[in-house]
């Protein structure tokens, strides 16, 4: 395991086993039951080529009239309750007395994208965004506060983790492709990305 740090966000390679890779995977297949993959509409028009979901308190959602929280799945269910090994990597990275408030579940296909933005939505800058990337190779964009600044891209493999934190909080990134089928731990390929926030 290595920990990099790069614009302020710390990057820790390998620091999922493939073990605890597998485990999270068992783990996260009854919040798909609970809180099925959608599509969300973007406020420009059109659709995100990531589908999602949530589980905590609050799912991020978005739609022609804006990006926000809400309490509720688009079916009108609950969200389901975090998975405790998810939660275990924000306690041994993070905090243990202030838990996430939500896990947003972010699935790439294949050609799928994520266009550079901030994290920008929640009511508390101060504790940092985790990420956690599983299955295909992603390849994360970097920059700063504002969208002009130069950005630094680098390839984050499965059982990376990445805390968005301090100056990185609220810089500005995404995630221009991924390598479809690099990684064995989604049979039918893809990548899993997952972020811990607070949102309240």
């Amino acid at each position: 395991m290595a920990r990099l740090k790069v614009r302020g966000f710390e990057i820790h390679k390998g620091f999922l086993s493939v073990e605890a890779q597998q485990a999270l995977i068992h783990a996260l297949r009854p919040v798909l039951r609970a809180a099925p993959l959608f599509s969300p509409d973007v406020p420009g028009g059109g659709q995100m080529s990531v589908r999602m979901t949530s589980a905590g308190r609050f799912g991020w959602y978005s739609d022609k009239s804006g990006y926000r929280y809400i309490e509720q799945h688009p079916s009108g269910q609950a969200w389901p309750e975090i998975p405790s090994d998810v939660l275990r990597v924000w306690t041994d990275l993070v905090d243990r007395d202030r838990m996430p408030d939500c896990c947003l579940f972010n699935y790439y296909g294949e050609g799928a994208r994520m266009g550079l933005h901030q994290d920008k939505d929640e009511a508390d800058f101060s504790y940092p965004v985790v990420s956690i990337s599983l299955g295909d190779d992603g390849l994360l964009r970097m920059g700063g506060t504002a969208r002009k600044e130069k950005t630094e891209s680098i390839w984050l493999n499965s059982g990376d983790v990445v805390v968005m934190g301090g100056d990185a909080r609220l810089a500005y990134h995404g995630v221009d492709r991924i390598r479809f089928r690099s990684s064995r731990l989604l049979p039918k390929g893809g990548r899993v990305n997952l972020t811990l926030r607070v949102v309240t």
